[in-house]
């Protein structure tokens, strides 16, 4: 088996195992801060009435219903996210919220299953570390936004300040998986996030891979001293 082949079994595991309480433990884990982060996002998306837009690794569908609310009737929404016990749980809020302009995707983010130039916008929200190769998804994304789409990732970082830095990486690495236990019955599983998000790029690495999947107009939003970020891309129009 491949590294990244691999990487794509032990991520589909990790996600088929903690989705009851992933909402619940992101909160916990994030101090909360997940939700201003995703609004901050939000707003750099600025989706427009009737547009095309695609959640990738949609998760529990949080992002994706945001994103509907805003389109409106008169737009789409596609969730897509390769873990059928995720989507289950979007599912269910979706049919709370009764919202007929989402649709909610098992498919992979590696090879998204739509036509080139296919939506206006995309997100990606603490996602994009979890999947095998990070520029094979940023150019997938790349391929199905229209010319002028805008791409927005919402992801941690790694954050440079001295002693901040020491301290966010002992908490993801010891703390982290020890509330993942207590909190959920998953150490190993919240283990392995920490590991994902240790081995992410930093802002700079992430901006160059934007611009190598054929982004430009490249922008980042530090956030929390750098332990998360939002990069904001455009697909040029010719």
């Amino acid at each position: 088996m491949s590294n990244q082949e691999e990487k794509r079994e032990k991520v589909h595991q990790v996600f088929q195992s903690i989705y009851k309480k992933y909402d619940s433990m992101n909160s916990l884990i994030s101090f909360n801060r997940h939700k201003a982060w995703r609004r901050k996002a939000d707003a750099l998306v600025a989706a427009r009435k009737g547009e095309q837009v695609i959640d990738v690794c949609c998760g529990t569908g949080d992002w994706s219903l945001s994103l509907a609310a805003a389109v409106g009737p008169g737009g789409k929404v596609v969730g897509l996210d390769f873990s059928d016990n995720m989507l289950k749980i979007a599912e269910m809020k979706k049919k709370v919220r009764q919202y007929d302009n989402i649709k909610l995707v098992n498919g992979d983010a590696m090879a998204i299953p739509y036509e080139d130039a296919s939506f206006d916008r995309a997100t990606i929200g603490f996602g994009l570390r979890n999947v095998p190769d990070y520029l094979t998804v940023l150019k997938e994304i790349y391929r199905v936004l229209r010319p002028g789409g805008v791409l927005v990732c919402l992801e941690t970082s790694q954050t440079k300040i001295p002693v901040y830095r020491q301290l966010y990486f002992f908490y993801f690495r010891f703390i982290m998986p020890l509330l993942g236990k207590i909190f959920a019955n998953s150490y190993h599983e919240y283990a392995w996030l920490n590991e994902s998000a240790s081995k992410f790029p930093d802002q700079e690495t992430l901006t160059g891979l934007f611009r190598q999947a054929g982004f430009k107009n490249i922008s980042v939003c530090s956030l929390m001293g750098g332990i998360a970020a939002i990069h904001k891309g455009i697909k040029p129009l010719r």
